[in-house]
């Protein structure tokens, strides 16, 4: 008497019965790997604040490729860092422009093995560090647009399989699908940063992909962090637009925008697990407080878990280690 009749432990006694009624898969095919590329002599160059993170010459980024194709990781999300930079942004739209070159580089050596996940925005390009043109201080949203546009098209035309506008402009997403709809391009899917956060937690990025402003910051464009609402409300504008996939980031500090936007629109979802939480856990593991392998495999199990379909992650290549190794 007293015992209850159901007892949860008996289905944890073990790893086959815990498998067998495990509710959350984390599996390789929903991993996308970001790469930085650059015109660069050296094949790679470290980032102090992103361990094990690089930024590769061309070369170096077809060298780290065949590593990601050889681990099956379906697709890579790439940002480019141009030789030179000016107050337009043009290297982001140059159809000779580093991301494109890569683009078309990675295409010619792999073909289909790989998806390219083309990031669009301005920030890496242009020098004062901000996602589009400035007007008066402060960034044009609508003269921004067509530059995306442009961007996006010229992308496409490298051989993107995916364009993942990330600017935070008012009606992006629509300018880049009438772009590229009209370019012949209506097949290429559309990747939107729906739900991109103002966060303290791009640090190390800005280091990875030399984007930092040079002056203000971004929150006149970037969501409040306060905000969930809004989020939802930015996400259905992006869907109305023509986005195919909506994300939020970054993806652990809002696990529930994550949970919220799967609960109301049920549409693809995807998370970035940005570079803050990338570096968190690489240093402090690095320092022996926390079981490295598990604590990375669980923070991407409760962004999976949370409703994310694609995980963004600087993760991916170990996550597909381990994957394999369990499978031996």
């Amino acid at each position: 008497m007293g015992y209850p009749a159901y007892r949860p432990r008996r289905l944890r006694r073990n790893e086959k019965l815990r498998g067998l009624i495990q509710e959350t898969e984390l599996s390789v095919r929903h991993l996308v790997y970001p790469l930085f590329v650059k015109e660069a002599r050296e094949e790679r160059v470290a980032i102090p604040s992103m361990p094990d993170v690089f930024q590769f010459s061309i070369d170096g980024l077809l060298k780290e490729m065949d590593e990601v194709v050889d681990l099956a990781i379906p697709a890579v999300l790439l940002f480019g860092i141009p030789e030179k930079k000016d107050e337009v942004g043009s290297g982001a739209y140059d159809d000779d422009g580093i991301v494109q070159k890569a683009i078309r580089a990675i295409k010619q050596r792999f073909g289909d093995r790989v998806l390219v996940i083309a990031d669009l925005c301005m920030c890496e390009y242009t020098s004062h560090g901000h996602c589009g043109v400035l007007k008066g201080g402060d960034v044009d949203n609508d003269a921004t647009l067509r530059l995306l546009a442009s961007a996006g098209l010229s992308q496409a035309r490298a051989g993107a399989d995916v364009i993942a506008p990330s600017d935070m402009m008012d009606g992006r997403v629509a300018a880049v699908r009438q772009t590229l709809d009209g370019g012949g391009f209506s097949h290429i899917p559309i990747m939107s940063y729906a739900a991109k956060y103002a966060s303290a937690l791009y640090g190390p990025f800005r280091d990875a992909a030399e984007s930092a402003p040079q002056f203000g910051d971004r929150r006149g464009y970037q969501m409040d962090p306060p905000n969930a609402l809004e989020a939802l409300r930015e996400m259905q504008l992006d869907i109305e637009e023509g986005a195919d996939v909506i994300m939020v980031k970054p993806a652990l500090f809002y696990l529930d925008i994550l949970a919220m936007a799967k609960r109301q629109f049920g549409w693809p979802l995807a998370a970035y697990s940005v570079s803050g939480e990338y570096s968190m856990l690489k240093f402090t593991a690095a320092m022996g407080h926390l079981d490295y392998r598990r604590v990375v495999t669980e923070a991407t199990l409760s962004i999976r878990r949370a409703g994310a379909d694609i995980i963004i992650t600087y993760f991916a290549k170990e996550l597909a280690r381990w994957a394999r190794e369990e499978t031996v």
